[in-house]
């Protein structure tokens, strides 16, 4: 049986991975900062609860300990935690600290742990919650953008170094998903996101499909991948259209 640990699982994106591994038999580990969604997923699905915080070297190594406890071995870990505090270069030093600290280095500590075993073994499945921000841009969140940039590069760091020992890495990266962390974003990230957000199990759904396909992109909005390459190749032109939006928000945000 296949061993998952899937970080930030008590909800959203998290919660609809946890129960799409669990249905195709998966041992499912549902790990939360917050014990009790931790445990009401877990409970559903027959898995087990890990309450705990990934924003720290002993909080992950804590994690892979009792996972490894409970799976024997982790042979897919879904790092999908992640936060996004509104706010640009005025945010607080500490802000920055904490959303680096659960949106990228939670993710390289893990892989840290867990590359050793999965070398040996010659196969091991690492699956990182990217974001489209980590692809394009998060107006109004600096410290998510950069952080999801981040957490991109390390996963493709991670196919390009060890794709030929047996590691499989993909990256989710969804625009508007219909979570508490949509709902936080108010009328900015109503504006930008809402008429195009989908629900968490289509995220599940895009991912088992790149799996299948052996993508390392996940695309749960095809769209993505066109403004993902206008980008890179008409990047004025991408940055312009992005100020338009930018100063679209502005206005309804003044509107208010």
């Amino acid at each position: 049986m296949t061993g998952v640990v899937v970080t930030g699982g008590g909800g959203g994106i998290g919660a609809a991975l946890a129960r799409r591994f669990a249905a195709e038999g998966a041992q499912v580990v549902v790990a939360d900062l917050d014990g009790d969604k931790a445990a009401e997923i877990a409970a559903e699905i027959k898995g087990t609860a890990f309450a705990g915080d990934v924003a720290s070297v002993d909080g992950v190594a804590k994690l892979v300990e009792s996972a490894r406890e409970t799976l024997g071995e982790i042979d897919v870990f879904c790092a999908n935690a992640g936060i996004a505090p509104f706010g640009g270069p005025e945010s607080p030093e500490d802000v920055w600290a904490r959303t680096w600290e659960v949106n990228v280095m939670a993710h390289v500590r893990a892989a840290n742990l867990l590359l050793p075993a999965w070398l040996e073994r010659g196969k091991g499945h690492f699956i990182a919650t990217v974001s489209a921000a980590g692809l394009l841009t998060s107006l109004g969140s600096a410290p998510y953008s950069v952080t999801k940039h981040g957490a991109l590069a390390f996963a493709e760091y991670l196919s390009a170094t060890y794709r030929h020992r047996g590691l499989t890495v993909q990256a989710i990266c969804p625009q508007g998903v219909r979570t508490a962390m949509l709902e936080s974003t108010g009328t900015a990230g109503q504006l930008l996101m809402a008429a195009s957000a989908i629900e968490p199990e289509q995220v599940a759904d895009a991912l088992f499909a790149a799996i299948e396909s052996n993508r390392f992109l996940v695309l749960p909005h095809p769209e993505v991948a066109d403004y993902y390459a206008a980008r890179a190749t008409q990047t004025d032109r991408w940055l312009g259209g992005m100020n338009k939006l930018q100063r679209k928000v502005e206005t309804a945000l003044g509107a208010e």
